[in-house]
Formats: structure tokens, C-alpha cells, sequence
């Protein structure tokens, strides 16, 4: 982890081309003394250079995806996903609206550009605009299929707004996309553009070329004439009659993003940021803009990655030399570069310095150069520190978040061994563990007391804010208590009193977020210097009608429902080795933010007397202390466990977290058979949860009632695992039904525990 180790802050507002490669160089020689962090609104970034070929199905989409998620845990950087909302100039800050500002000693703003829409009058809403390329391939399949969905008799008429290479590109290989969604139903494609020529800026006979192939592929022109609105299916155009257009995507030039002209920096007329030579804004700043972001005073160019794929050696050079105090170095535009046009048809059409060039070996050309240049951003193995590109085998970690907890045993173990009294007003103590501790003060009212604390699992100590005070008033809402108040706790890495205070603000500004809509005060707190950002807090909580003895309440004949998926460890540990792909990461923070408090409304309605939380033991750990307590049998239903995206993957890769082993010594009280114990539902029984799901009982004619009553609360991902029974013996099990389990995709000899 990177939080509060390093004194320096250098930011990367959007991963674009060009500060992709600053990200990229980051993993092979970082900066001394500074830390890299990425904000970016999406956890992909997307290569515009790639979409002909996924829309004309010659690439698959993932193609064209950069996986911010590994590339950033690769490079060992910061990735926040927020949006910037403005920039404070004298603090060096940049600003959200839903978390604290960033402080930056170094700033590089390459967050692109968006489709101009002047001159449309009407029907902004309804055009499908190239960017955000991320969502592009989603918002298009989506219009396609509904205007697909009510049209019988005659093709679906898609038109594309803009002449330029992007819009001339697209026009070419749509008509593969949409024929796919609508299962091979005719398209009609038309090319809307404002100018005489398409591809304009090419040569007369590469133009030519163009605008002869188009017609040859069907694609009907309308050349100089500007787009006014589109309503009814109709696009009106200036100087003649609308056309009929059932489908419209607009690729026209590039238009500066709104929030660059909120900054309060220099631009020019379009909205860009202005820039010297050295990408460096022309005020006295450590701020930078490149590719389509920003635009050089001296030499101007045209917006096309082209240019932003030079910038990124200089910016890299810059962004240390700007911390260092040395004098910045210009970035000079080339002056000729080769330009290639996917067709669609397995050809490309080019242009370098005048020669204009045809065929399919352009479009191997075009192939590599881009399979190339994505292929530096699609390797998202660990790099060791001072070898540049060689890789090498990483350290053996110990996991973080609730993965890093004392085995159950060790614990057991030791507390045996101490035999600690529960003394006078210990309502629920050592002697009848529970997840927290129940006291009766002298003329008061019964309090419930947790403890909660573990290594920051993620570098972005405000989200880590927030799963610090969920993870521990879970334990609160397991005992059906209100917490009241939080004493905080914090281990705070060696460091700057500077990046110290920020670190400490942010997380405590997360665990704010979630502890003030539940009323919770904080009231104090210590913190110290040490090896790890180690946080959590204890709390305080009422307990005004007592709190359920929910451990020993669970009875015969109740059905087990489970309100999260399983699967955090397991993901966190594939993370800490750039193995969490962006989508699985996305779906296990939601998981983890969701708080249990939402489940609690269902007491009042329905007769729940167990009820638990599945934390650091794992399901299995978890459901057998409320075995035990409550004397009971389970039988567990693998195929109805729910897990996380990526787990069953990842499991079958051999990823654990360090703490599954400990955990696995509850397998001893479980009956399974060898089939069912290669199930990746039954590795995620053992793994750590950190901020995991409920674990309740309810009556069998409640439970469909109270799945519902869950999915109304917007708990939508629980289920029905289980059932329990009356106990055979004296120890508890877990019987594992008799259906078959998922078995895994590959047998590994080993499992990889890290974190």
C-alpha cells in the first residue's frame, strides 16, 4: 500500500494516451519520494483507435479496454473514481462534490474531448455521442435494439453526424455492429457531414478514395449540410429536406469537456486549456494538460491521439523535473504521420506525406500498430522496483482488511488459557462470545461495546473511511443495537506531518459519511506511527429493549438467508496482485458499501431470532459458532450461495487469502463429498469477508416474504442457502446437500495465498 508513505503527490486526472504512458513508465521506475494517483469516473479506459475493428467484429470489445483497476495495482498508484467537480489554484487542489479535494504537487489533465454539438438545436438527448467511448458499445447496442424492436418491413435507418476520420471509420463498420444486435436484419447507413469532403485534410485522391469506397459499401451521403435537431425520426438539415433516421450517432469534431472551462485556467477560444511547449499551462503552475486537453500557444495541432501518443516521454520527463526544481523540456509536434482508415471489409485506407494507400495490408498495418500500442497497457503483471522491464516473483504478502485477522483458533486458544472473569454487569461477555459485548452500567441501560480495526485493504484511505465504520457498526447491527459513538483508532505510516494530516482527514471524512445517517458521534480517538495504515474503531451502542442473543437464536426448521455474496478475501487478495479485473472490483465495492442496517428493518415484521455477520472466520466459521450456540445442525445448499464476479475464476486460479487456511479448520465439522469440496462455493465458505452480508433465520413460510422484503430495502443480491436442524451429537455440522456442485475449470497443485 502507497497511503501516506510518500511526501510528493503527483496526480493524472483521466487516462488518456498520454497519461497512460506516465502510468505505464510508473510501474517500471517510479519517482522517488512521490505517489502516483489516477482519478479517473470509470474504471476503464477505452482506445478510440480500436472501435472500428470491435464495431466491424474483426476485434473483440475487451480489445479496446484498459483496465485501470490492475494497471494502477501493477504500477503500485492510487485509482479514485470520482468527478472532479473544480480545481483550487491557490491550495493546489483538485475538488469532488462527494469527497474531500486532492492535493497535488505535480497535475497532468488529459481527460479528452467530447463530440461539438453546435448547431443542434433539438435532440441532444437522444443522439448517441461517441464519447464516453467507455459506454459507447453499450448505448449503441441498446438504441439499436429498441429502434430495431419496432420497425417491420424495411431496414433500420442508422445515420453518423461528422466526416472527419472518426465519423468516416464509423460509417464503414457499423453496419457489422448492427447487424449482429439485430441478428442480421438490413441496415441502411448514412453519412451526415457539414463540409464538401469527408476525411478532409487528407489528399485529393485519398479523399476520393474515401468518398468512392463509402458509396461502393451503400453508405449514402449528405455533404454540406449541418444538422439542426432530430426528433420523430427525422433529422433536419440546413439548406434542403430531412432525412429519415431511426438511429443517430454523432462524431463530430472535438469540443472541449465543460469542467475544463470551470477551472478558472487560461483557454482558448474551443474551451481547451492553453499550454506552453513544455505541456505545462501558461501560468506559473505545476499543472499540465496534453492530448486533446490541452492546446499549445506556439504550435497548435490538430485533436488526434496521434500527437497525445508523442506527448507522453516529454510529460514523464516533466512531472520529475517539475518536483525536482529542473528546467522542463519542449514536446514537438511531428509534422507528417501515417493516417489508416478501417473499411470494415478487411482493408484500410492510408495516407503518408501525400501517398495515398489502399488494401488489406493496410489493415494488417493498422493491426499491429495499435495491437502494439495496447498491448503495453493490456500487461497488467507486478513489476519489481529498479529492474525496468523484467519481471520478477513478488514478495509472499499477508492480507489486509478483515483477511488479516487472527485465525479463530489462535484466539480460542489463547482465552482458554487466560480465563478471563466476566465480572459484575457483563450482560454478554468472553464467556458467550457474540459479536459484540452486552454491558449493564450501575442505573443505566444495557450498552453493546464492539472493537473493530484491520489493515487498510485499499489506497484510498476516504473509501476506507467508509468500509472502517461499516465494517464495524456491522457488529452493532448483529446484536440488533443502534450505535451512539465511536472512539476512532489509527496506525499511521511514517511520513510528512503534510501527507499524514491528509491521509488521517480523509479517512476520518469517510467514516463520517457513513456514521452520520446513523446517528453515530465521534467522540475521540488515538493515533500512532507505524509499519501499516491500520484503522477501525470502537463503538458504543444502545441496546434500550435488549439485544436479541442472536448467536443462540437460531432454531430448527429456520431458513439460513445470506444478504451479500461471498467472495471479498478472495478478490481483495487478487487485487493486491493486479488480478481483480475493473468490473469484478466495481461489483465487491458496492458489496462492501452496502450496509447491514437496511436488513434490520425486516425485525419488527417478521419473527427473526438468529441472526449474525460474516466477517473474518467466513461463512462456515460464522455459522458454527451460531451452531453451537443454538445447538443445531445445517445443511447447506452450494449452488444457492451466491458469490462475487470473479471469484469462481479466481479460485479456480488458486487465489486465497492468506487467512483461508485458519479459516479451513472448520472443515473438519462439515460433510461434503470430494465433488462438492472442488466447488468454488465451498472455497468462499473459508474466505474472509470484509464488510460481509447478514446471516439470519427465518421461519420457512417467512422466508419468501422476507427475500422480497430485502429486495423492496434494496438488499437484491440474497438468498436462501440453507436450512437448520435439530443436532445428532454434541458437536455441530454442516451437511452439504446432495447437488452436485460446480467443479473447477483447472486443478491446481497449490493454492496462492496473498494479499
Amino acid at each position: 500500500m502507497s497511503i501516506a508513505r510518500a511526501d510528493r503527490e503527483v496526480v493524472l486526472w483521466g487516462v488518456g494516451h498520454t497519461n497512460a504512458h506516465v502510468l505505464r513508465m510508473w510501474r517500471m521506475r517510479p519517482i522517488p519520494g512521490a505517489r502516483l494517483t489516477c482519478v479517473s469516473n470509470t474504471s476503464v479506459a477505452t482506445y478510440s483507435g480500436m472501435l472500428p475493428g470491435v464495431l466491424a467484429g474483426q476485434d473483440p470489445p475487451e480489445r479496446m479496454e484498459i483496465d485501470l483497476v490492475r494497471l494502477c495495482a501493477s504500477a503500485g498508484a492510487r485509482l479514485i473514481q470520482a468527478e472532479v467537480c473544480g480545481l483550487d489554484r491557490h491550495a493546489r487542489e483538485l475538488q469532488f462534490e462527494d469527497r474531500p479535494p486532492l492535493p497535488f504537487d505535480a497535475l497532468s489533465i488529459g481527460i479528452g474531448s467530447v463530440p461539438a454539438m453546435d448547431g443542434l438545436e433539438a435532440g441532444h438527448d437522444h443522439v448517441i455521442a461517441i464519447k464516453p467511448m467507455t459506454s459507447f458499445l453499450d448505448r449503441l447496442e441498446r438504441k439499436i435494439a429498441g429502434a430495431g424492436s419496432s420497425i417491420e418491413g424495411r431496414p433500420l435507418r442508422l445515420a453518423v453526424v461528422g466526416g472527419g476520420a472518426g465519423g468516416v471509420e464509423i460509417a464503414f463498420t457499423v453496419e457489422g455492429f448492427a447487424n449482429r444486435v439485430l441478428r442480421g436484419r438490413p441496415v441502411a447507413i448514412s453519412l451526415v457531414h457539414s463540409g464538401d469532403e469527408v476525411a478532409a485534410g487528407s489528399s485529393v485522391r485519398t479523399n476520393r478514395r474515401v468518398h468512392r469506397r463509402l458509396v461502393e459499401r451503400g453508405v449514402t451521403l449528405h455533404l454540406g449540410r449541418g444538422v439542426r435537431r432530430w426528433e420523430e425520426g427525422l433529422l433536419t438539415l440546413s439548406g434542403g429536406d430531412p432525412i429519415e433516421a431511426d438511429v443517430v450517432i454523432w462524431a463530430t469534431g472535438a469540443s472541449a469537456p465543460p469542467i475544463l472551462t470551470a477551472l478558472g485556467l487560461p483557454v482558448d477560444a474551443r474551451g481547451f486549456l492553453l499550454t506552453r511547449p513544455t505541456l505545462q499551462i501558461v501560468e506559473d503552475l505545476p499543472i499540465f494538460a496534453v492530448g486533446d486537453s490541452g492546446t499549445s500557444v506556439e504550435s497548435p495541432t490538430a485533436k488526434s491521439g496521434v500527437f497525445a501518443v508523442r506527448q507522453g516521454p516529454v510529460l514523464w520527463r516533466n512531472l520529475a523535473n517539475v518536483l525536482a526544481g529542473r528546467p522542463l523540456e519542449s514536446y514537438r509536434p511531428q509534422r507528417a504521420f501515417l493516417k489508416l482508415l478501417n473499411t470494415g471489409d478487411g482493408r484500410a485506407i492510408g495516407e503518408y506525406r501525400g501517398l495515398s494507400l489502399d488494401g488489406r495490408w493496410c489493415r494488417r498495418l493498422k493491426n499491429f500498430i495499435d495491437g502494439r500500442f495496447m498491448d503495453r497497457y493490456q500487461d497488467y503483471s507486478m513489476m519489481s522496483v529498479g529492474r525496468g522491464m523484467a519481471k520478477a516473483p513478488m514478495p509472499e504478502m499477508r492480507c489486509t482488511g478483515c483477511g488479516g485477522k487472527i485465525g479463530g483458533a489462535v484466539l480460542s486458544r489463547a482465552l482458554k488459557r487466560l480465563s478471563p472473569p466476566s465480572g459484575a454487569g457483563v450482560l454478554v461477555g468472553l464467556d458467550s462470545p457474540d459479536d459484540a459485548a452486552v454491558v449493564l452500567p450501575p442505573e443505566g441501560r444495557p450498552l453493546a461495546l464492539t472493537v473493530d480495526f484491520f489493515a487498510a485493504p485499499l489506497d484510498d484511505a476516504y473509501l476506507v473511511g467508509r468500509l472502517s465504520a461499516l465494517h464495524a457498526a456491522s457488529d452493532c447491527f448483529a446484536m440488533n443495537a443502534s450505535p451512539r459513538w465511536a472512539l476512532a483508532m489509527a496506525t499511521l505510516p511514517v511520513a510528512s506531518p503534510r501527507s499524514q494530516e491528509q491521509v488521517l482527514y480523509e479517512w476520518l471524512a469517510g467514516s463520517l459519511r457513513e456514521f452520520s445517517p446513523m446517528g453515530v458521534s465521534l467522540v475521540g480517538g488515538h493515533t500512532i506511527e507505524g509499519p501499516q495504515f491500520t484503522v477501525g474503531f470502537t463503538l458504543i451502542a444502545s441496546a434500550d429493549d435488549g439485544p436479541l442473543r442472536v448467536k443462540g437464536g437460531f432454531r430448527a426448521g429456520d431458513h439460513l438467508i445470506l444478504t451479500k455474496p461471498l467472495g471479498s478475501g478472495i478478490l481483495l487478495a487478487a487485487h493486491a496482485r493486479a488480478l481483480c479485473r475493473a468490473p469484478w472490483m466495481d461489483a465487491l465495492v458496492r458489496s462492501m458499501l452496502a450496509s447491514n442496517r437496511d436488513a434490520l428493518a425486516l425485525l419488527p415484521d417478521f419473527d427473526i431470532r438468529g441472526l449474525t455477520d460474516i466477517t473474518g472466520f467466513g461463512l462456515a466459521g460464522h455459522l458454527l459458532e451460531a451452531l453451537r450456540a443454538s445447538g443445531l445442525d445445517a445443511r447447506l445448499d452450494l449452488d444457492a450461495v451466491p458469490l462475487l464476479p470473479g471469484v469462481a475464476e479466481l479460485v479456480g486460479q488458486g487465489i486465497e487469502s492468506t487467512l483461508a487456511p485458519s479459516n479451513r479448520s472448520a472443515e473438519a465439522a462439515i460433510e461434503a463429498t470430494p465433488d462438492q469440496r472442488d466447488s468454488p462455493a465451498f472455497a468462499a465458505l473459508f474466505d474472509p469477508q470484509t464488510c460481509g452480508g447478514l446471516l439470519l433465520g427465518a421461519a420457512e413460510e417467512d422466508a419468501p416474504r422476507v427475500l422480497a422484503r430485502l429486495a423492496e430495502l434494496g438488499v437484491t443480491l440474497c438468498a436462501v442457502i440453507g436450512q437448520l436442524g435439530q443436532s445428532a451429537s454434541s458437536s455441530p455440522r454442516i451437511h452439504i446437500t446432495e447437488r452436485p456442485g460446480q467443479r473447477l475449470a483447472a486443478t491446481h497443485p497449490s493454492r496462492i495465498s496473498t494479499c
